[in-house]
């Protein structure tokens, strides 16, 4: 059963429709009014009992009175559910209740109440009304014979014109009347009240008829007419409205505020020109005094009233299901809370029952309900009574078949069979019953407790345990074994990191007991999966870092106790990286530095290395300090020797004595102040260049260009003839120039120079270059070779030649050798039988003189494009013979003018030529190598195409069988197919003569 808790409701019903209430006995449903109008008698009600297929049984009672449905034909079950056909006010109204059963019990569900909604008034007419104008009035509307929830409406003259509602016309929702708060002349005409039943759409029509005025009437203070009762019962959760209005004139103004000065939440909603005060959702917190206050020029009233807070019934406090054992008494207490304070009754099975009961009987199982009620509501909470009734039974709690105990040790033995009542126990030891003494102890529990116990405890037990329905006993042995030491535990140690160590744990202990090892590291239990720990006890730790420090624990269990011993691990490794690296000054050559130091994990740091970066320079370097030592106590330091105008990073390395740690963080870039060039510009030289030049080129410092300002830095150039006095001088402005030109038609040709170059910037000049020659530009050659000659060497080489140009006013430094149909040519790796046209040239850094005439020449034809073929060879011990099929040549190939043999050793460069006119040759090859042969065809036109590789070795043949074999086939005629090639897996004539 569950034990859902709903409120109290009014649920509306139109015409034909169906209502169905959920009442189960998986379901407590809360009260609900139910309410019909006359018109909906002859419908049907279905009030349900079942919401879903289950194992009860319902019985359902209307006004405390069981229905007997077996004699009623409007009334039928089902599933559960109350079928209530044609329905009748005077049959069917009041208070329904359904009684849920099943196997365990009854409960009964909460109340429903079944009402017919209806409106009892005839419509009436009453006498004409005269009033004075500006006097207030009433309408009064009067209340009829009702069921239901009523409205009500007034109309002006004739439907549909009604009366609006506003600061001066109010129809009060509680009693129908109408209040007019001052009467003017539009105001005169015929009234009539309108009452509606909300539920069945019915209607009264009361007429009143207001025709004349008597006169007119002066003004006065508020007089409220409409207002709530000095105490307001108001239920949590609910509407509240509160209604106020008065006469007056001139008409007066509606204001609220509460008693104890606080302002209204937001939720409170004014209505009707503040006429009525809604309060939705009723808390405890709107509970209090609320004061109208009516008020005009003549004066103001008010009233006040409280709003008391009531709730319905919720549970704080419930039962639960229980299972007690016969005679054995049980209290069971239920709580609710709500306002009034709820009273409270108890059920059984759905009849009332006394508040405390003695279970000592079958009979008092069942299904139990608490109910809590005041006047806005009743709740029920049930649960279960199992009365239980059983011998001793151990079957979910033996004694252990064997317990084993430490001596000296405390041992408890448990007796707690299941048994109801509780049953009486007792000890045996083999077949003497356990007395109790100064360390044996019975409890009353049947509880077995031995203090300091010795060998001489040990043995068999048993437990007897009776009650009046039965008798059962179990048994178990006890062990006594000695106590377990450790006998080498781990000690304090401190290690470097890197090392490895062992951690001992060894013990001595009885042979009876299991024993199992656990270390823990920190608190935290290690892993005996892990590669460091060994199964019998001591810890191994590999490589060990600076994580691995801490305490490390030992555990030993044994099946009687536990015992640790423990050691402290501390772990020195190099020091860890300094922090907050800062620059704190800079100047052109200098930058002083502090930082923070880092843990020292250890060891004491000794001293501290500093290193510094830059765009130029490959990775982190050291760099000068003073101190030129800094040692573990110094964080400030000054970095000397740097460059100017130079951006830097800078880091911190701290050293111990276990060696240097990690660096810290880099400091923020930080650049050097600018200064005069301290060096020259390098590989000052030049030359070449045009007609009437002098160039002169320098290195350029990288460093320069990217670390010097864009601005005032340059270069200046100086130069002289060789030999005079005066310096021509030059300045170039960009950084990046490595190249000045000087020009002037009076320079000679090829003529010496000294030169030298400096650089500067804002700050100043810097040092010149060493002094070096350079030479102004020459002219071309103007002289034309001749006696040129050419030659085919083969088909893809040819040979040319011409005389030395005997006297030339300029300096030739080499000729050109140009094709006619071709701008550039390679001598070596021409085509074959093609010709071509030649000429030549003499050239000098000032550029190429006159071509030479032109010649022709024709190369040679290719060589044959056909490789030896068939190539077949014997061999006899370390002599080889090896035959081939003659290359022919093609009609635009070389003629073949003989072959080319090569033979090495394998894995050797050296190579070996022989060259024959034959198509066999004869070679003897020391034994014990691998060897490598070629065989290529020989033409004018140069070599031919390789043979495929021969691949063997001579002593390959370790038997005679095999040599005579060879031998006989030889002379047999019979040769042998190279079968092997260099680019295939080397075969031995030791596999050929296998197979």
């Amino acid at each position: 059963f569950s034990h859902t808790l709903f409120y109290a409701q009014v649920l509306t019903i139109n015409y034909s429709f169906c209502l169905k209430l959920l009442i189960c006995c998986s379901l407590i449903v809360s009260k609900v009014l139910f309410k019909f109008s006359y018109e909906q008698l002859s419908q049907h009600i279905e009030l349900c009992a079942l919401s879903s297929v289950c194992l009860c049984v319902c019985r359902w009672s209307l006004n405390g009175t069981l229905i007997n449905l077996s004699t009623d034909s409007r009334r039928r079950l089902s599933g559960g559910n109350l079928v209530i056909r044609s329905l009748d006010r005077a049959q069917d109204g009041g208070i329904y209740q359904c009684t849920a059963f099943n196997p365990q019990g009854a409960i009964l569900s909460r109340r429903a109440s079944l009402q017919f909604a209806y409106l009892n008034l005839k419509t009436q007419t009453r006498s004409a009304v005269s009033v004075r104008e500006g006097q207030g009035v009433v309408l009064l509307c009067g209340t009829p014979s009702y069921a239901g929830d009523l409205s009500f409406a007034w109309v002006f003259n004739e439907y549909p014109y009604f009366v609006q509602q506003d600061n001066r016309r109010f129809v009060s929702q509680e009693t129908g009347n109408l209040y007019i708060a001052k009467v003017e002349p539009s105001d005169v005409g015929n009234y009539t009240c309108v009452v509606v039943n909300r539920i069945t759409k019915g209607k009264v029509y009361i007429y009143i008829y207001f025709f004349y005025f008597i006169g007119i009437m002066g003004e006065y203070e508020p007089k409220i007419e409409v207002h709530f009762s000095d105490m307001v019962p108001a239920a949590k959760g609910s509407v509240v409205t509160l209604e106020c209005f008065a006469l007056g004139n001139p008409v007066p103004e509606i204001t609220w505020r509460r008693a104890n000065g606080v302002p209204f939440p937001s939720k409170v909603k004014m209505k009707n020109s503040n006429v009525v005060l809604e309060i939705p959702s009723f808390q405890q917190e709107d509970a209090g005094g609320y004061e109208c206050v009516a008020e005009n020029k003549m004066g103001k009233n008010t009233v006040q009233g409280r709003l008391s807070f009531h709730a319905k019934p919720q549970w704080v406090q419930t039962m639960r299901d229980n299972a007690l054992s016969i005679e054995e008494r049980l209290f069971w207490e239920c709580k609710a809370n709500g306002k009034p304070k709820p009273s409270y009754s108890w059920l059984k099975n759905g009849e009332l029952l006394a508040a405390e009961v003695k279970f000592k009987q079958w009979c008092n199982a069942g299904m139990y309900q608490c109910v809590a009620e005041n006047k806005h509501g009743i709740i029920y909470f049930s649960a279960e009574l199992v009365v239980l009734a059983s011998p001793p039974d151990f079957s979910r709690s033996p004694l252990r078949a064997l317990l084993k105990a430490k001596t000296g040790s405390t041992v408890i033995m448990e007796c707690r069979p299941q048994a109801f009542p509780t049953a009486i126990s007792m000890w045996r030891k083999g077949n003497e019953p356990v007395q109790s003494s100064e360390r044996i102890t019975l409890l009353p529990d049947g509880t077995l407790r031995i203090t300091n116990v010795t060998k001489m405890d040990g043995g068999n037990y048993a437990c007897l345990a009776r009650n009046q329905f039965g008798a059962a006993s179990t048994t178990g042995r006890l062990l006594v074994t000695d106590p377990t030491q450790i006998i080498q535990g781990p000690v304090d140690m401190e290690i470097i990191v890197g090392e490895s160590i062992v951690l001992p744990c060894q013990i001595s202990c009885d042979p009876a007991l299991d024993v199992s090892f656990s270390w823990a590291f920190n608190g935290q239990l290690l892993s005996n999966l892990d590669q460091h720990y060994d199964t019998s006890g001591d810890l191994m730790i590999r490589n060990i870092q600076l994580k691995h420090a801490g305490k490390y624990v030992c555990v030993v269990d044994t099946d009687v106790e536990s015992l640790s011993a423990a050691a402290i691990l501390i772990v020195k490794g190099p020091p860890g990286a300094p922090d907050g690296v800062t620059v704190e000054e800079i100047t052109d050559s200098t930058a002083q530095l502090s930082w923070r130091p880092g843990q020292d994990n250890g060891s004491p740091i000794t001293s501290y290395i500093i290193q510094a970066k830059t765009a130029f320079t490959v990775g982190w370097q050291a760099v000068n300090t003073v101190p030129e030592v800094i040692d573990g106590n110094t964080l400030t330091a000054t970095v000397v020797d740097l460059n100017a105008w130079v951006e830097y990073e800078f880091r911190v390395l701290a050293r111990n004595s276990v060696g240097v740690g990690e660096p810290s963080p880099a400091s923020l870039k930080t650049r050097t102040e600018d200064a005069v060039p301290d060096t020259a510009p390098t590989d000052v030289g030049g030359g070449g260049g045009s007609k009437s030049e002098l160039v002169i080129t320098w290195e350029v410092s990288h460093l320069s260009i990217l670390s010097l300002p864009l601005y005032g830095f340059g270069y200046i150039i100086a130069f002289r003839p060789l030999g005079e006095v005066n310096w021509t001088h030059a300045v170039t402005s960009i950084p990046s120039q490595s190249r000045y030109v000087y020009r002037n038609e009076s320079i000679p040709p090829f003529s010496p120079f000294s030169v030298k170059v400096g650089a500067y910037n804002t700050k100043g000049q810097g040092p010149f270059s060493p002094v070096t020659i350079v030479f102004s530009a020459e002219n071309e050659p103007s002289g034309v070779p001749d006696g040129m000659w050419a030659r085919s060497i083969s088909a893809t080489e040819i040979e040319v030649s011409w005389h030395i140009l005997s006297a030339s006013p300029e300096r030739v430094l080499g000729y050109e050798v140009l094709s006619a149909n071709q701008n550039k040519v390679n001598i070596s790796g021409l085509r074959g039988y093609t010709q071509y046209f030649l000429t030549v040239s003499a050239f000098n850094t000032a550029g190429t003189g006159p071509l030479s005439p032109i010649i022709n020449v024709t190369t040679k034809k290719s060589p044959p494009g056909q490789p030896p073929l068939n190539v077949e060879w014997n061999l006899i011990g370390s002599k080889l013979t090896v035959h081939w099929e003659p290359v022919i040549s093609l009609e635009m190939e070389s003629d073949v003018t003989g072959y080319q043999v090569s033979y090495r050793r394998n894995r050797h460069k050296e190579i070996n030529t022989i060259t024959t006119n034959l198509t066999s040759v004869e070679l003897t090859l020391p034994a014990d190598d691998d060897y490598i042969i070629q065989i290529r065809a020989l033409s004018d036109g140069g070599e031919g195409i390789s043979s495929q590789c021969i691949s063997l070795k001579p002593s390959s043949f370790p038997s005679s069988t095999c040599t005579d074999l060879l031998r006989a086939l030889a002379y047999l005629g019979v040769s042998f197919r190279a079968f092997s090639y260099c680019n295939c897996k080397l075969h031995t004539l030791t596999q050929l003569c296998n197979s």
